[in-house]
């Protein structure tokens, strides 16, 4: 697929940009209702911590998102795709270690779809403490508060299996009003202290950084403003580069400004704690705070949704680059990308519950939020390099000074929560099986497929055509199919080679293999066709974009149905009542099932992997239904994985034992 095939999402019209508020910017949008409140804390309210707040919090945007993500890494798009896969996919070539950091990006991704619902919902609700009729009663932290945001998940991940068609054409209408809202706020505190704006220098950041007590874990904090900048690059395909760089100008405005109105309001407070408000609803004048918090809990769900339906792209995405064991996949909608994974749905929702049942509020997320967030930076940090060095081929000095700007910032902010995050060592295991199921699932790939036999087709395809033509043995099928991994068209599987001629001989009309080749690009949807023996032996490689599920009974019917409406098959069905072209009626798929020999010997370090990796195969999706074939037409055969050739076993043969008399045995 050609870049033309992205032709509209280059335009810019205020249609696209209002999908863009809605689909890209929820989950940055959302993050003053937050910030603020982690960056103060509980230390007492002076100038130096809010100028210095403000300050860092506005160089943050500008150099953290604006620079490394809007103006830089934007333009490693993939055919308009973005994302750590995306990423991944163009600079593999260059290096066997970069699955590792993507698959590390990835995980934390992951682990940000768990966090990024309850400390955003809660964030919102706890907004409702404020309001006098509920004062006392939503209290962060306590039993209704908890029931309350756990309800709102339960019914947003309920809902993902209907997909977001109808509410999601709201979603732009929603974050304007949102967006509108933060930039009126932050005005209208703003006029009360003009001064706050002075706080846009640097030096204002450089001092609390090095002056205030404690600043530098302060970073930490401060880098909550910048959570959702990943995203911005994850969801560029939604809506093309062009409507997410004018869409900041807006959204960066209004998130300046609010941060600015919540500063001004913080030094009307000089000298005071904070004692549990929040700056963010503090700032909102008492008779419009219920509309506030309405607002908010609506634009949260909005964030919420985007890092859900990222989720499931994440997944799709890494079960054809092999880091995922391949589970269902459902498309609720005919819109283009949008897809529902019903496991992954309910391994977010019981993260989500398990999550907001331990933190109880948003202020104890904030932490793990911003740590896992950050490694995720890191990693596209790290494949950007890559990128930039070996697909661009920009100037090592320009990319290097680039690089250093962006691991100095994201360090210095993963060493400030890293100290908060260790002592929650549960959740680092819980994204720690994460990367290790995509650790194993892809090794283990490597290793089975370093060791595969490969037969020389050609070498077999006279031997085919005679089976083919030989009358006394009962015909198989018309179209016998295998999938094969060989990426070479004049190769296959010797154990195909002996499905066919040696375990149980199959005569068929013509033997088809099928390869699927993963491209770089998303959205490649093509096929390849080369004939060994003419209307005998029939090689076919279709080649999918990582985003295309691979449903082969529907491609090959297709290919089938074009190949005989040019007439380049002939072939009769063994089915003589019925019509050749119903070719569903006589195709056989076989596909060839691995397991593990007893005689298997390997490292301890490939030993674990594979025990492992079977294991996951257990609960996976089985090749048949992976591939959308048809059970009633598809033979599975068990063949043993032999690594390695087996040793020879001392066997010796003993002479026949002598006959012992009947008297004898009496006796």
């Amino acid at each position: 697929m050609g870049n033309s095939g992205h032709g509209h999402l280059s335009k810019v019209t205020v249609g696209t940009l209002l999908v863009a508020l809605g689909i890209i910017y929820g989950d940055i949008g959302t993050s003053p209702l937050y910030v603020f409140k982690a960056i103060v804390g509980e230390h007492p309210i002076d100038r130096m911590l809010v100028f210095g707040g403000v300050s860092c919090v506005f160089w943050t945007l500008t150099l953290q998102t604006t620079f490394k993500y809007i103006l830089i890494t934007l333009q490693a798009d993939n055919r308009g795709e973005g994302g750590v896969f995306s990423l991944y996919t163009l600079v593999r070539r260059y290096g066997k270690w970069v699955y590792l950091p993507a698959i590390i990006g990835a995980a934390s991704l992951l682990a940000d779809g768990i966090l990024t619902p309850p400390i955003s919902v809660a964030s919102a609700v706890e907004g409702l403490g404020g309001v006098k009729a509920f004062e006392g009663i939503i209290v962060a932290g306590n039993n209704l508060t908890v029931t309350i945001v756990i309800a709102i998940i339960a019914g947003l991940f309920f809902f993902q299996r209907f997909g977001t068609k109808i509410v999601g054409t709201a979603f732009g209408p929603i974050m304007l009003t949102w967006f509108s809202m933060l930039l009126v706020i932050g005005i209208y505190q703003i006029s009360k202290y003009p001064a706050i704006l002075m706080a846009l220098s640097p030096h204002y950041a450089f001092e609390l950084l090095t002056v205030y007590p404690g600043g530098f874990w302060l970073l930490g904090a401060v880098f909550l403003c910048t959570t959702g900048a990943e995203g911005l690059y994850n969801d560029l395909g939604h809506v093309g580069r062009r409507n997410v760089q004018l869409g900041w100008i807006f959204v960066k405005t209004a998130l300046v400004l609010n941060y600015a109105g919540q500063g001004a309001w913080l030094m009307q407070q000089e000298g005071h704690l904070l004692e549990g408000r929040n700056p963010f609803y503090e700032a909102m004048p008492q008779w419009f705070l219920l509309v506030g918090v309405g607002v908010a809990t609506i634009a949260a769900i909005v964030a919420c949704q985007a890092v859900i339906s990222g989720s499931f792209t994440l997944i799709n995405e890494a079960i054809t680059l092999n880091f995922w064991p391949r589970v269902r996949v459902k498309f609720p909608t005919d819109i283009r990308g949008q897809i529902y994974i019903p496991s992954v749905n309910w391994l977010l929702f019981s993260g989500c519950v398990a999550v907001m049942l331990y933190f109880r509020e948003s202020g104890a997320m904030e932490a793990a939020y911003g740590f896992f967030i950050v490694v995720a930076m890191l990693m596209t940090t790290t494949l950007m390099f890559g990128y930039l060095s070996y697909v661009r081929r920009w100037p090592r000095v320009i990319v290097f000074a680039m690089m250093f700007i962006f691991f100095s910032l994201e360090l210095a902010n993963f060493v400030a929560n890293v100290v908060k995050v260790i002592r929650l060592p549960w959740l680092i295991l819980f994204v720690l099986a994460l990367l290790g199921v995509m650790y194993i699932w892809f090794r283990a790939r490597k290793i089975t497929n370093r060791f595969i036999e490969f037969a020389h087709l050609p070498d077999y395809a006279h031997k085919l055509k005679d089976l083919s033509n030989d009358r006394d043995v009962t015909k198989y099928a018309t179209h016998l199919v295998y999938l094969t991994k060989a990426d070479r068209p004049i190769n296959v599987e010797k154990q195909v080679i002996d499905s066919i001629l040696a375990r149980k001989v199959k005569r068929a009309d013509i033997y088809w293999f099928l390869h699927v080749n993963y491209t770089d690009e998303p959205y490649t949807m093509q096929y390849r066709v080369m004939e060994l023996v003419d209307d005998k032996v029939i090689r076919v490689d279709f080649d999918l974009g990582f985003r295309v599920q691979p449903r082969i009974n529907k491609l090959f019917r297709q290919v089938l149905e074009e190949m005989d409406a040019t007439h380049e098959l002939e072939f009769k069905s063994k089915y003589e009542s019925i019509h050749k072209g119903d070719f569903h009626t006589d195709i056989c798929y076989v596909l060839m099932e691995r397991f593990l020999s007893v005689e298997n010997e390997f490292t301890l370090r490939d030993d674990l992997i594979l025990d492992a990796y079977f294991a996951l195969k257990t609960l996976a999706l089985s090749d048949r239904d992976a591939f959308g074939l048809d059970p009633n037409v598809t033979l599975v055969e068990q063949v043993p994985l032999v690594l390695q050739a087996a040793r020879e076993l001392p066997l010796k043969r003993a002479l026949p034992a002598k006959p012992v008399a009947p008297e004898a045995e009496q006796d």
